[in-house]
């Protein structure tokens, strides 16, 4: 072989780094988008906030269109209509364009005419902005912003760790188990491997079992009741000695634990008043005594920070049409500001002018990829609508088989787009909120040859069982036969993988805590 030289043309795809943050913001939820917007305003110095886009004569007509609820009205000014087929769903079109984009700057006069268009019912409230009274003003306190300092399971047990008497052997063997516990406040039965990171400079000084014992029966009197439980028997029992002697019931709960917990699952009145020897008034008294007990105590003092959700699009019906809107009340309006755009000048090659030119490219992307992505969210949340309108109405039972393949078709995107644009993203409905992601669900056939959304097989599902008779409850076998009776040809596996999944028990264990009420 000798070397030679070819001339060959081929097509290779490359992200831009302007494409690579446009797929980024597509995926972005409302929470990590306002987070990226002020990232950029601080990192980019042609990028300001447009304050004037919320003037108060706008504030005051928007609301005042909403509460007259005039659909003519809308109609006539702001009606844009992605599906032309649909006569039902419109979106207004100063809600679909945000953010705003402006390169010019204006004046920061009063809009007296904006005034004099004001409603009689209109407060001054609602113009400009009062500031909210503080404490030592005399008003309220708002007690949303008053923090609180919460502390872990550990935390709390190393508080109580201070305040009891240990020598230093034994100190350094509790601290050991209160690392080890878990979230629920149980601890591994092998004491030995806990405390088997511990050296000591002599061999005879090694820990004993006994000494092991004795350190985790004084943390077992820790707060919690009943943490440092080495089984969910040992803990109720725990809780059980920490109750007083002269509690209802408390010997015969003390046997149920310790000798029969396996029975008591297993809610069979007559084997237990045969292995036990009590009556059943006894047993049953012991079992609401033992109910009242935690077998979690570490759970009560877990760290439960509410997770708001706020939704990316609203959709409610206005004058018998579905009105769908973007969210965006604590999205922050976007322009370029004018004072440094102004300084960029096309023949200056200085390192200063470079750096404006670079910052502006990026603003002006940024802003595009913004408009890019309400653009595509509103197109995708409006297809979603106009085939889930019977979930909209009828709620999850007359939910429609829908896959992204059926959305990208419609929209000519692809189907990665349209998965990007459903991920985090939620939808404010008559119904609650779901996540787009909710209304693309697979399906089951029917008798007469068409489909059925599993969404809806699952809603079906639940309200059979939620009617069924507690003494007599449905199986899986009766439940497909019912399904069948309503055209719904399904297998008995499928029923118990939705029933799994909803997290319905069986017919077995739903009479067993029939019997145990």
């Amino acid at each position: 072989m000798r070397p030679g030289l070819q001339l060959k043309i081929s097509q290779q795809l490359t992200m831009t780094p302007q494409l690579q943050q446009a797929i980024r913001l597509l995926q972005l939820s409302t929470l990590e988008l306002r987070q990226e917007i002020v990232e950029q305003l601080y990192s980019n110095p042609l990028l300001e906030v447009d304050e004037e886009t919320h003037d108060s004569a706008a504030a005051i007509d928007d609301s005042a269109r909403e509460r007259n609820n005039t659909a003519d009205r809308i109609d006539e000014s702001t009606d844009v209509d992605f599906n032309s087929d649909d006569p039902g769903l419109y979106v207004t079109a100063t809600e679909a364009s945000e953010p705003t984009v402006t390169e010019s700057e204006a004046d920061n006069t009063w809009d007296h005419e904006g005034l004099q268009d004001l409603p009689v019912d209109a407060s001054w409230d609602e113009v400009y902005n009062v500031p909210a009274p503080t404490a030592s003003s005399g008003g309220e306190v708002n007690l949303e912003q008053v923090y609180q300092v919460t502390e872990s399971l550990q935390d709390h047990l190393h508080w109580q760790l201070n305040l009891t008497p240990f020598s230093d052997r034994d100190r350094e063997i509790a601290e050991a188990f209160i690392d080890a516990i878990d979230q629920t406040g149980m601890i591994s039965p092998h004491l030995t491997d806990i405390v088997a990171h511990i050296d000591y400079e002599e061999p005879e000084d090694g820990l004993l079992e006994d000494e092991l014992v004795a350190v985790l029966h004084r943390l077992q009197q820790f707060d919690p009741p009943g943490i440092f439980g080495r089984d969910i028997r040992e803990s109720l029992l725990i809780q059980l000695n920490q109750l007083s002697l002269e509690t209802e019931y408390l010997i015969v709960a003390k046997c149920l634990v310790a000798d029969f917990l396996n029975d008591i699952a297993s809610m069979d009145m007559v084997r237990l008043t045969k292995k036990t020897g009590y009556s059943t008034d006894n047993i049953q008294g012991a079992l609401l005594l033992i109910r009242s007990l935690n077998p979690r105590p570490g759970e009560t003092l877990a760290s439960n920070e509410a997770e708001y959700i706020v939704p990316d699009v609203y959709v409610e019906k206005v004058a018998g049409r579905w009105r769908v809107r973007l969210n965006d009340t604590s999205m922050p309006r976007l322009r370029i500001n004018d004072a440094y755009s102004s300084l960029i000048k096309r023949a200056d090659n200085s390192e200063d002018n470079q750096f404006l030119k670079t910052n502006l490219a990026e603003a002006r992307w940024f802003l595009r990829s913004l408009e890019s992505r309400n653009e595509t969210l509103m197109r995708v949340a409006m297809t979603i609508i106009d085939l889930q309108q019977g979930f909209l109405d009828h709620g999850p039972v007359a939910m429609k088989p829908m896959v992204l393949a059926d959305i990208a078709t419609k929209l000519e995107l692809h189907e990665s787009t349209i998965s990007r644009v459903t991920t985090t993203k939620y939808l404010a409905t008559p119904q609650g909120i779901f996540e787009l992601k909710y209304f693309f669900s697979s399906h089951v056939g029917t008798s007469g040859g068409g489909e059925c959304s599993s969404t809806a097989v699952c809603a079906i599902l639940k309200t059979m069982i939620g009617a069924e008779q507690q003494a007599k409850p449905l199986s899986d076998n009766k439940l497909t036969s019912l399904l069948e009776e309503q055209g719904i040809q399904v297998a008995r596996r499928t029923v118990a993988k939705y029933r799994e999944s909803m997290g319905i028990p069986s017919s077995s264990q739903r009479k067993r805590f029939e019997n145990a009420t």
